[in-house]
């Protein structure tokens, strides 16, 4: 048994270059996963400066001036994140309001409609009725005790986004300013011989980019198609419902199936049974489709494929180590598995090491 597991560790771990990758992925991940909440601007900005860069490039490619780029890339950052705060989330904050004083009158509705169902199917009794229906109030009065906790510590969060909507912008201007002056400190750290880590990080870094631009691009795609839709169709809370399902495709299968119950509860809650509420469940189904079967090849065409299962199974890892951030990134983490698997050196000298 002993002579069996040298023979697989000499055959694994024998090269330095392995050992090295091994101890940098497990230092990683230990410091993303140790410090997730005190580095979370820096996640932040690296995301962010991910996205940038390849607008950066584009730009750099007819100024041939980087230094410029950045500057008008970052200016437009910048622009966009003060119409973010200045004019889409006072009216979400408006439609989440709205939404938040109109749950009694949902909750009614839907005591009406369950009380209804004894005496429209027989096989129901009214006494599961009732507690299923006090179920439900119990779970929804919970849930408003959290909200009201959460509002009670909204200084304290006010406070900490203040400082991450100060400290996340220069840590982006930095990242695209210094790209190559960082990267180059970080690199003197590292052994001379690392063909092997450098093989993986040059597949990652493309994978991540890539990912991260077509998820950006995908979450504006189909939150502006569902705003227009829901608009045109008069569906209420329009902007929330929308910018829910456009957050949605950061989780694979799942937050499509997820987001699909709020959408179909506010729509039956506003116009019942109708032909409006099927057309925006057409409309809405539609959407769906168009963003699994056109939208994803196109924006994701230069990112490795991994089977479903493996993508299922990264979110629930990397989302119970990492939370949100190990779920955005469970993909381009599960790639960087396959990656890892793919060029791990296994050494040709089995010979050698049974002679011996």
């Amino acid at each position: 048994m002993i002579d069996l597991f040298n023979r697989w560790f000499q055959r694994h771990f024998s090269d330095p270059q392995v050992i090295f990758l091994v101890v940098f992925l497990l230092l990683s991940f230990t410091i993303v996963i140790g410090f997730n909440d005190t580095l979370a601007p820096v996640f932040a900005a690296i995301v962010i400066a991910y996205l940038l860069e390849g607008i950066v490039v584009l730009f750099n490619q007819w100024i041939k001036r980087r230094m410029l780029s950045v500057i008008v890339v970052f200016v437009g950052f910048l622009t966009a994140l003060m119409m973010t705060l200045f004019v889409i989330s006072p009216l979400l904050w408006n439609q989440i309001t709205d939404l938040i004083s109109d749950t009694p009158k949902f909750i009614e509705q839907g005591r009406q409609l369950i009380l209804q169902l004894p005496s429209n199917y027989s096989f129901i009794s009214e006494g599961s009725v009732l507690e299923i229906f006090s179920l439900i109030q119990s779970e929804v009065t919970a849930m408003g005790k959290h909200v009201l906790s959460l509002s009670l510590s909204s200084i304290q969060s006010s406070i900490t986004i203040m400082i991450y909507l100060i400290l996340a912008p220069l840590l982006v201007f930095f990242f695209l300013k210094d790209k190559e002056l960082i990267l180059g400190w970080f690199t003197r750290f590292f052994p001379k011989n690392t063909q092997l880590s450098t093989q993986v990080w040059q597949e990652m870094d493309q994978q991540i980019g890539n990912y991260i631009r077509g998820k950006f691009w995908e979450i504006t795609i189909v939150s502006v198609v569902c705003f227009i839709t829901f608009s045109f169709l008069g569906l209420k809370y329009a902007l929330l419902i929308s910018i829910l399902v456009g957050l949605s495709v950061v989780i694979p299968y799942i937050g499509a199936t997820v987001v699909t119950f709020p959408v179909a509860l506010i729509a039956f809650f506003q116009w019942g049974w109708t032909p409006d509420f099927a057309w925006l469940m057409v409309a809405y189904g539609i959407i769906q489709a168009l963003d699994g079967n056109v939208i994803v090849p196109l924006l994701f065409s230069e990112v490795v494929n991994i089977h479903p299962v493996a993508i299922i199974v990264a979110i629930l890892f990397f989302g119970g180590l990492w939370g949100f951030w190990g779920v955005f990134f469970a993909i381009p983490l599960g790639t960087l598995v396959n990656s890892v698997i793919t060029v791990w050196p296994s050494l040709p000298n089995d010979n050698v090491i049974e002679q011996s």
